[in-house]
């Protein structure tokens, strides 16, 4: 089928890594045991957002002051950060279509807590006198296609559509883009998980473009040939041309960075569903040009999904271990490495990852920012909670909102975008 051709083909760059790969996970991965799949009862367990009243904040670790940066969005959903201090926004969200959601017996749809539109848009943020103070706010690009992933290369300002990768002519001191965006890459759409978050970022060379693309289901239960270019991170040149998978078996990457002074990439992923409460870990790792991660044939190496029990051993014997586990069903997001120096020495190069939130587990899983330690490029500690009291009531499954980005600020503060409760938070040293 093309798929598994196309699978292949991104496999063929990485047998030729595998013979010291495999050091390399040995060294790396972290000492997890998993349950049997369906050790426990697969359930649906959706929050519901109450938003943040007046006073109320996150809570961040001593030392530190949490602040509101921006409110009344909707669904500001990504943040990036311009070379010139600008903050974009994207605000969009997944969009199901209102008799879909009425038909569905899922209670998931029915909520009104949960919202399935998307305002299309990105929002501009400009600290005008540099002072640190972003006093003024604009929409800089409207009437896009469920937008994510933004970038700023070699004068043009590139958004990734959920079904396309545009760019724009890009001017700094412009607060409205005007310009006419060139499609430069045809992207695959639709699906029933709705995987719609496409996010770009360019190498440290800027040579070259990196682009996720989530799978169009759970596992395949559509078909194979329907993931046709996705759950990869695909490579192209910045005017569009040269596309190649760089990896693959990745259901659902979002975030993506690089190691600060490395050539090192690390993508968050979103895993799998529906085989317990405690499977499968969502992971960030390390990413092998060529690599292959298991989606949807294993998860979390040669752990072999029963649903696709017996159809590619090969595959599932060349999948890649991940490099750190965050927890099932936590819906990992947003990564980000911490290149400033205003917080303490711990947090300087040390991974920042959002974790938007569990809705397929019994007790509530996620709803935080965590932090990894890195020394000399690798991790050298385990996650530990960066960003807390998103949870009101477990046992009513009540939360305040649901973070998703983690963006660094030029002044070393950061932000926390809050899809859901339309706000974004600013963490600062004190």
């Amino acid at each position: 089928m093309i798929v598994n051709k196309y699978i292949s083909k991104s496999l063929k760059f990485s047998l030729a890594l595998l013979s010291t790969a495999g050091s390399l996970q040995a060294q790396n991965k972290e000492n997890v045991t998993l349950p049997e799949p369906y050790a426990t009862k697969s359930v649906q367990n959706f929050c519901k957002v109450v938003g943040w009243k007046e006073g109320e904040l996150p809570i961040a670790p001593k030392g530190f002051t949490v602040s509101k940066f921006a409110g009344e969005l909707e669904n500001p959903r990504w943040l990036y950060v311009a070379p010139n201090g600008d903050v974009f926004v994207a605000e969009a969200g997944t969009r199901i279509p209102k008799k879909k959601r009425e038909d569905e017996k899922d209670e998931f749809f029915k909520s009104k807590s949960q919202n399935f539109g998307s305002a299309n848009r990105i929002t501009l943020f400009r600290d005008k006198n540099k002072d640190g103070v972003y006093e003024s706010k604009y929409s800089y690009l409207n009437n896009l296609n469920q937008p994510f992933g933004m970038l700023v290369l070699d004068g043009f300002f590139y958004v990734a559509n959920t079904d396309e990768l545009l760019r724009f002519p890009y001017q700094e001191k412009d607060t409205i883009n005007s310009g006419t965006g060139q499609k430069i890459l045809d992207l695959p759409a639709g699906g029933y998980n709705n995987h719609w978050t496409r996010n770009i970022i360019t190498n440290p060379e800027r040579t070259k473009i990196y682009i996720t693309v989530g799978s169009a289901s759970n596992v395949a239960e559509q078909g194979i040939e329907t993931e046709f270019k996705r759950a990869n991170i695909l490579e192209i040149n910045p005017d569009g041309s040269g596309e190649r998978i760089y990896a693959s078996g990745l259901r659902n990457p979002n975030g993506i960075d690089w190691v600060p002074g490395t050539k090192t990439l690390w993508t968050a992923v979103n895993e799998r569903d529906d085989l317990g409460d405690e499977l499968v870990p969502d992971y960030v790792t390390s990413v092998k040009d060529g690599g292959f991660y298991g989606w949807p044939y294993s998860y979390f190496g040669q752990h072999e999904d029963p649903r696709h029990k017996g159809e590619r051993p090969d595959l599932v014997a060349k999948a890649i271990v991940p490099d750190i586990a965050l927890g099932p069903h936590t819906a990992s997001l947003g990564l980000t490495f911490y290149n400033k120096k205003t917080f303490p020495k711990k947090y300087r190069n040390g991974m920042f990852v959002g974790q938007h939130g569990s809705w397929n587990r019994a007790e509530l899983s996620g709803y935080k920012v965590v932090f990894i330690p890195f020394r000399k490029g690798k991790p050298s500690g385990p996650p530990e909670d960066f960003l807390t009291g998103f949870i009101v009531d477990a046992s009513k499954s009540l939360v305040h909102g649901r973070p998703v980005d983690v963006a660094v600020l030029p002044d070393g503060s950061i932000l926390v975008s809050d899809d859901s409760a339309k706000t974004i938070f600013q963490i600062k040293a004190q």
